[in-house]
């Protein structure tokens, strides 16, 4: 039921209509409906604009508020059960014992892929690719079902003790409750990517108290760009998220970290060749991801099957991959784990994590990635320690090797930075972090030629790895910004009088709608001068027959596509979309104008032109 729902929801046609609908709900009479249907339309030509900075600031708070509300609920729903664990620790998975080490993660698994077997194959997408897939070729329209399938599945995933993460579904979750809102208000396509980026943001505040990496995460990975107006609202929505997870949480740190520092400048070197091992562990994370997703095309319950068989088997033997792994982290830093079980945490770890997440198993990749680093940063600790005594201690070597895995996998070495600082609230690490995590960034991109994993993961579904400046500028402008409204609709014959009217008024474009076809367009200026030279022609001035009785003569009515003027071909576009949308339309239907219209519930209504010059004009391409 609750998916069938959500197909009716996904239907392009009913999104420009929720808000109507919510409006009848409230069972509010016709005017005030009317006062709120013009509100949101002046909204909606604000938007458009690339500065609306003030109307971009109240979407983050509204986006921020649902999405850190909804990320808060899922947190709930993993925590609670997960309570009860052996010490009523939520992360003590290796206090089961061995029998329950494995059955948990395998019937985990078996219930999502049962389940998932009666889901529509188009909301199997899940996750921080799917963000950013509908990003980019749907201009952020995110569907319901998608939502609840992560909801849903993101839960039982880490209730079962999956070796993913939380912040996946939190970001989806939170991206996809930010532009359900966008779609209900039938918001123009241009700030939906603000939109996401602020729920994105929240989510990430919300999911781990860390709400400048949400501001980063959101503009680095999510929109791939910098930009002040973007920054502001995604920022307000951040600071919103962690309030509320604070609110309902409290305030606390996932990673306890005793006060650390850089023992010695002569660590250098070593922080350089720790660097360039992380970029190994990097792309073999990466390569064995994308080669585990191939088989994604292959029965879902099958999938799941070994997705279990292969966790709860590793799991018996290092429980340490099961669940969020921070206690793991936290019994690294403090110096209680031994080079032995480091060694096996990483590699039972990467390859669990790579092959489950790439076969489909519903989660984050950021949790896993920061064990694995950490607990590499830890043998090479101690190893570093054994060969020079005045050395830095294991624990700064594991909050180091947090951020060059995060940040070399995801490409993404700001965003990794910022959620280490905050997660260990330890500003001595920046210096040193720099440098490991750039050394590893620059291996990866530079030695084996790979981008971060969401890029490899675009890419391997035939999708650009990055979107070009050119369309990131044009979708950050909607149409209304850019069309011009001084326009006449009228038919393709129209009376003598009719047409010295339109030009009367000055109107600049004068769309001629077609019974057999797509609209044209034909400036005023011509019609003006078709009038002239009707006017030179009959030099007396006298008015055709017929008019001097207050009557339009048919015979003397004008063909609009017969007289001497430039005639456009158009094709109609919705005014919600985006310049990128709009010059793509122009590019595939070889046009030289389009007709841009609003639709309605009975209908649509033509509400401006905007032509190829004019795209032209604007981004200069």
């Amino acid at each position: 039921m609750v998916l069938g729902a959500a197909t009716i929801l996904d239907n392009p046609r009913s999104h420009s209509y929720l808000c109507r609908l919510s409006i009848r709900i409230m069972n509010l009479n016709r005017p005030v409906a009317d006062k709120v249907e013009k509100v949101l339309d002046t909204l909606r030509d604000r938007l458009s604009y690339q500065d609306a900075l003030p109307q971009l600031i109240g979407l983050g708070i509204v986006s921020g508020l649902f999405a850190s509300a909804l990320v808060v609920v899922f947190r709930l729903m993993v925590e609670t059960p997960l309570s009860l664990l052996p010490g009523n620790s939520p992360e003590n998975f290796e206090g089961l014992s061995p029998l329950w080490r494995f059955l948990l993660p395998f019937l985990g698994a078996l219930l999502l892929g049962l389940v998932l077997l009666g889901v529509k194959r188009q909301y199997h997408t899940i996750g921080v690719l799917h963000v950013l897939e509908r990003l980019r070729n749907h201009q952020g329209r995110m569907p319901v079902g998608n939502l609840l399938v992560q909801l849903f599945g993101g839960t039982v995933a880490l209730v079962s003790g999956q070796s993913v993460g939380r912040e996946g579904p939190g970001v989806h979750l939170g991206a996809a409750i930010a532009s359900l809102l966008g779609q209900w208000f039938d918001l123009p396509n241009n700030s939906m990517r603000t939109l996401i980026a602020c729920g994105a943001a929240a989510a990430i505040a919300a999911a781990f108290d860390t709400p400048m990496a949400g501001v980063i995460f959101a503009m680095e990975v999510i929109l791939m760009e910098y930009t002040i107006v973007g920054f502001i609202p995604v920022i307000v929505a951040s600071v919103l998220g962690s309030t509320i997870s604070q609110l309902v949480f409290g305030t606390h740190t996932l990673i306890v970290v005793p006060p650390l520092e850089l023992g010695l400048l002569w660590e250098m070197p070593y922080l350089v060749f720790a660097g360039l091992l992380y970029t190994i562990a990097a792309v073999f994370y990466i390569r064995l991801h994308l080669y585990a997703s191939r088989w994604r095309d292959r029965s879902v319950l099958g999938r799941y099957l070994v997705i279990g068989l292969l966790t709860g088997s590793v799991a018996v033997f290092v429980p340490q991959i099961l669940g969020s792994g921070y206690d793991t982290l936290n019994a690294a830093v403090a110096g209680q784990l031994t080079v032995q079980v480091l060694i096996a945490i990483v590699v039972a770890k990467l390859i669990v994590t790579a092959s489950v997440t790439g076969l489909g198993m519903i989660g984050g990749v950021i949790g896993p990635l920061l064990i694995i680093g950490g607990c590499l940063g830890g043998v090479l600790g101690i190893i570093g320690n054994s060969l020079v005594l005045e050395s830095s201690s294991p624990g700064f070597y594991v909050i180091l090797g947090m951020v060059a895995m995060m940040g070399a996998v995801l490409n993404a070495p700001l965003a990794a930075m910022v959620t280490i600082l905050e997660l260990s609230n330890n500003p001595a690490i920046i210096f040193p972090s720099m440098l490991i995590v750039v050394v590893a960034c620059f291996g990866v991109q530079q030695l084996f030629k790979t981008q971060g994993i969401f890029a490899e993961q675009l890419r391997s579904l035939g999708h650009d790895s990055y979107e070009k400046p050119a369309r990131q500028f044009l979708s950050r402008i909607g149409v209304r910004s850019a069309m011009s409204t001084s326009l006449e609709v009228v038919p393709t014959t129209i009376s003598h009088k009719r047409a010295r009217k339109i030009v009367d008024d000055a109107a600049i474009w004068i769309v001629i709608e077609q019974d057999d076809g797509e609209p044209i367009l034909i400036s005023t200026a011509d019609l003006a001068k078709h009038l002239e030279t009707s006017v030179a022609e009959n030099p007396d001035g006298s008015k055709p027959a017929g008019e001097e009785a207050g009557m339009d003569s048919v015979e003397q009515d004008i063909d609009l596509t017969r007289i001497a003027a430039r005639v456009f071909a158009m094709k109609t576009l919705e005014s919600k979309c985006n310049l990128f949308e709009a010059n793509r339309a122009i590019q595939a239907d070889d046009v030289e104008a389009l007709c841009v219209i609003r639709r309605f519930r009975k209908g649509f209504r033509v509400v401006g032109v905007l032509t190829r010059d004019g795209i032209k004009q604007i981004s200069g391409i």
